[in-house]
C-alpha cells in the first residue's frame, strides 16, 4: 500500500509549490504526505485511526521573521523545515503526532503522545453525518414519531456536542475516570422547508457514543406541538406571495484600471500594505506577517505577525433537560474551516473581488478542497478618508477631502444554524479593521404557547411564531491578534481617562478660570498579565500597544490603538457556572499574555467536553511578564442576543468587532500626500441608465 501512496506524493509534489513560505497552510500533496506517514507508522497499530485535525506546526517565530526578512531583502533564504501537527483518534485514544513534511515524498514521524487530559478533539464531519443517520433506525425514536403524529421521511437529525458539566452529569463510567466521547442528537421536522430548526421534535434526546457509533441513552420527556412549515421558508420565491416594490436600485463597481491588489501565492499587496493569507481547519482564514510602507521613511514596517479567530462560545439561557448542555465552542467541536462552504459571487463578494481555495484534512486523511472560500476585494463605500472645508478667508473658500478605499479580506462560516461573516479590513491610513456580522437562522425551542399574553413564567426567550420560541443566548467572538509594532517587543498601555476639579491653582494643573472641571490621562503601563485584563464597558481608557523601544521624532512611543467597535457584551453567568469555567476568559473582552506557539485556542486544545484548565484564563493565571515582551493580544466581541420577531425566519445581518489604530506610529497624518480624486473619470461619474418612479 505504501508504495502506491508514495507514487501519488510524487505525483502531487510535482504539482505544488517546491518551496512554500513557511507560513503557507498545508498543501495538498503535503496533506498526502501526512497521511502516508501517519498510517505508517507503528506507534500506533489501532484501526480504524481518524484524522481530526491536521495543521500546520508552526516553525519558531525567530525563524520566520529571519526568513521573511531575508526574503524581502532578496537575499538568500534558508529553508525553513516544514512540519504538521496531527490529532487523531484510534483505540479509544487522542494520538498527537508531528510530522517532518519538508520533503513531501519522505515524511517522517518526529513524535507521538497520547493525550491523557480532559476533552477531545475536534467532531469530523462524517461521524456527525452517520450519528445523525440513526434515529430513524432507532425504535423507541421511531414510536416518539408515531405517538407525534409525524412523518418519519420529513425527520432531519443533527448533532449537538455535551458540553462539560463537572461531576454533575457523570455517567457510571465517568465516575470511574472514564470520560466518554458521546454527543447528543436532536431531531426536526424539515418536510417543505429547508429551515428545519424552526421544527424542532422538543423533548426527545439521543446520546450517541461517536467512538461506538450507537445510542446509548434515549428519552422522551416531555411533547410539544412541532411548530408548522408555513413562514418559515427564507428561499428566493419561497418567503411570500411577491417580492417587494421597495427595493434598492442595483449597482455595480467599476475600476476601470483593473483591481488594485495583486495575489502572489498567499501573499497580498495592495496600497501601502503587505500581508499572507493561510488557512486552517479549525480557525478558518488567518492573517500573518502585515507590514505597511511608510512614505516618510521609505521603509516596510512591521504591525502584526499572526491574527485569527480564536474560539466562538456560544451559551444559551434555558435550564431545561432538552437545552442546559447548550454551550456551544463551535471553533473548537466544529472547526470553523470545516464548515466555509464556497462564497457566492456577487452577493457575499463583490464583482471585483479575487477568490482563494484551501485545503483540509477529512476524516480519513485525504486532502478536500474548499473552494472561493476568502474572497479578497476593494471597497468603495462612499466613505471619507478625511477631509475639511475652510471658510474663513473672505475671498474663497478652500474644501480638501479624500475618499476612503480599503482592502477587505472575507470568509463566511456557516456552522449550523448561524453564519459568521468574518472581514479583516486593511485602510491605507494604516488601520485594521477587524469585524465578524452575525445572520444565519435562531436556534429555535418547540412550545404550547401560540401568543405572548399565555407567557406566566420565565420562558427563556421570545415567542416568534405560533410554538415558537426564540431562546436567549449570547456569542462571544474570541480574536488572537499577535501585533509586532515595529518590532517583537511591545508593551500594553491603559490611558485611563480621570476627571480633575479645577484646583484655580495653575502649579497643581489648574487655572484661574471659571471652568470647574476637565479630565486628563492617567497612562498605566502593564507590568504583568493581571494588570492587561480589561472590561471595556467599566471605565473610559484609551487601549495601546506600543513599542517602548521606538519613539516618534516627537518623543512618542510608537504604537496602534485597541479601539472597540460594536458588540461589547461580556459574560454575566455565575463564575462557578460550567460553561462560565470552561470560557471564564468571556468575562473580560481584553486580556493580553506573553507570546507563545502553542498558546492558540482560548478554551483550550481540546474543547469538545473540555474543562477549560488549558485555555486563555489558566495562562492568563500564571500573571507573566508582559511589560517589553512579545505579547498577544486577545479581544472578544460580545452579543446578548434577546431574539424579536425580525429574526425570523432569518436574521437580519449585525455586525461589530474592533480596529486597529495607528497612535503616534507615523510622524504625521499618513493620507496626507494621497493623490486627490478625478472627478472626470469613472467611477465618481454617475452611470446610471436610467430611474425609478414611485
Amino acid at each position: 500500500m505504501l508504495p502506491l501512496i508514495l507514487l501519488a506524493l510524487s505525483i502531487l509534489t510535482t504539482a505544488a509549490s517546491s518551496h512554500p513560505h513557511p507560513l503557507d497552510p498545508l498543501s495538498p500533496a503535503e496533506l498526502i504526505a501526512v497521511r502516508a506517514a501517519v498510517l505508517a507508522s507503528p506507534l500506533v497499530r489501532a484501526r480504524p485511526l481518524t484524522f481530526h485535525y491536521v495543521g500546520l506546526d508552526e516553525p519558531d517565530k525567530t525563524g520566520v521573521l529571519s526568513y521573511a526578512e531575508a526574503r524581502s531583502s532578496s537575499s538568500r533564504t534558508a529553508q525553513l523545515p516544514r512540519r504538521a501537527f496531527v490529532i487523531t483518534r484510534a483505540g479509544g485514544q487522542s494520538h498527537e503526532f508531528r510530522v517532518d513534511i519538508t520533503n513531501p515524498t519522505a515524511p517522517t514521524v518526529l513524535s507521538h503522545a497520547i493525550h491523557h487530559g480532559a476533552g477531545f478533539p475536534t467532531l469530523t464531519l462524517d461521524e456527525q453525518f452517520e450519528a445523525a443517520t440513526l434515529p430513524p433506525r432507532h425504535a423507541p425514536f421511531v414510536e416518539s414519531v408515531r405517538r407525534r403524529g409525524l412523518d418519519l421521511d420529513d425527520v432531519l437529525c443533527a448533532v449537538f456536542p455535551v458540553g462539560w458539566f463537572g461531576d454533575a452529569a457523570n455517567t457510571d463510567s465517568q465516575k470511574k475516570g472514564q470520560q466518554r466521547r458521546v454527543v447528543k442528537v436532536l431531531c426536526f421536522m424539515a418536510g417543505e422547508t429547508p429551515n428545519f430548526y424552526a421544527r424542532p421534535i422538543e423533548g426527545v434526546t439521543l446520546v450517541v457514543d461517536l467512538d461506538r457509533m450507537a445510542i446509548v441513552e434515549y428519552k422522551d420527556r416531555v411533547v410539544y406541538p412541532v411548530p408548522k412549515a408555513e413562514g418559515t421558508d427564507y428561499r428566493a420565491g419561497k418567503a411570500g406571495a411577491s417580492y417587494t416594490r421597495h427595493a434598492a436600485a442595483p449597482g455595480v463597481v467599476v475600476q476601470p484600471e483593473g483591481k488594485g491588489f495583486h495575489i502572489d501565492g498567499h501573499f497580498v499587496r495592495w496600497a501601502n500594505w503587505e500581508f499572507h493569507v493561510g488557512f486552517d481547519m479549525r480557525a478558518g482564514m488567518v492573517i500573518s506577517l502585515a507590514s505597511i510602507h511608510d512614505a516618510e521613511t521609505g521603509a516596510r514596517r512591521r504591525v502584526l505577525y499572526r491574527g485569527f479567530l480564536s474560539e466562538i462560545f456560544v451559551p444559551y439561557m434555558d435550564p431545561t433537560e432538552e437545552w442546559y448542555y447548550r454551550t456551544f465552542v463551535d471553533e473548537g467541536e466544529y472547526g470553523l474551516g470545516l464548515w466555509a462552504f464556497p462564497l457566492q459571487p456577487g452577493v457575499d463578494c463583490p464583482a471585483n473581488a479575487a477568490y482563494l481555495d484551501g485545503y483540509y484534512a477529512g476524516q480519513d486523511g485525504k486532502p478536500v478542497e474548499n473552494k472561493n472560500m476568502i474572497c479578497v476585494f476593494e471597497r468603495y463605500a462612499g466613505d471619507v478618508a478625511w477631509r475639511h472645508t475652510e471658510a474663513s478667508f473672505p475671498d474663497r473658500l478652500i474644501t480638501e477631502v479624500r475618499p476612503e478605499v480599503s482592502l477587505v479580506v472575507r470568509m463566511v462560516v456557516s456552522c449550523g444554524n448561524y453564519d459568521y461573516i468574518l472581514d479583516w479590513e486593511f485602510k491605507t491610513s494604516g488601520s485594521i479593521k477587524v469585524t465578524v456580522s452575525l445572520t444565519g437562522l435562531l436556534e429555535m425551542k418547540g412550545t404550547d404557547y401560540t401568543h405572548a399574553d399565555q407567557i406566566r413564567q420565565d420562558a427563556h426567550g421570545t415567542l416568534l411564531a405560533e410554538n415558537t420560541l426564540g431562546l436567549y443566548h449570547d456569542h462571544y467572538i474570541t480574536y488572537h491578534v499577535d501585533l509586532d509594532v515595529d518590532g517583537t517587543n511591545n508593551s500594553f498601555v491603559k490611558n485611563v481617562i480621570a476627571t480633575r476639579r479645577n484646583t484655580n491653582t495653575p502649579g497643581y494643573g489648574g487655572a484661574d478660570t471659571p471652568r470647574r472641571s476637565y479630565w486628563t490621562v492617567s497612562r498605566e503601563v502593564a507590568e504583568t498579565e493581571a494588570d492587561a485584563r480589561v472590561d471595556v464597558n467599566a471605565a473610559p481608557a484609551d487601549l495601546l500597544i506600543v513599542n517602548p523601544n521606538k519613539k516618534t521624532r516627537m518623543g512618542n512611543e510608537v504604537g496602534y490603538r485597541v479601539v472597540p467597535g460594536a458588540l461589547t457584551a461580556a459574560s454575566v453567568l455565575d463564575d462557578d457556572d460550567y460553561p462560565q469555567i470552561v470560557a471564564s476568559y468571556s468575562k473580560k473582552q481584553v486580556w493580553v499574555t506573553p507570546y507563545r506557539r502553542d498558546e492558540k485556542w482560548a478554551p483550550g486544545l481540546y474543547a469538545d467536553q473540555g474543562t477549560g484548565d488549558d485555555g486563555l484564563a489558566a495562562w492568563s493565571g500564571r500573571n507573566r511578564g508582559i511589560r517589553n515582551e512579545d505579547i498577544v493580544l486577545w479581544y472578544t466581541v460580545g452579543l446578548h442576543h434577546i431574539p424579536c420577531q425580525e429574526d425570523f425566519p432569518v436574521m437580519p445581518t449585525v455586525s461589530g468587532g474592533f480596529e486597529l489604530r495607528p497612535a503616534n506610529f507615523f510622524e504625521r497624518n499618513s493620507l496626507l500626500k494621497t493623490r486627490p480624486p478625478r472627478f472626470d473619470q469613472p467611477p465618481f461619474l454617475n452611470c446610471s441608465c436610467g430611474s425609478h418612479s414611485g
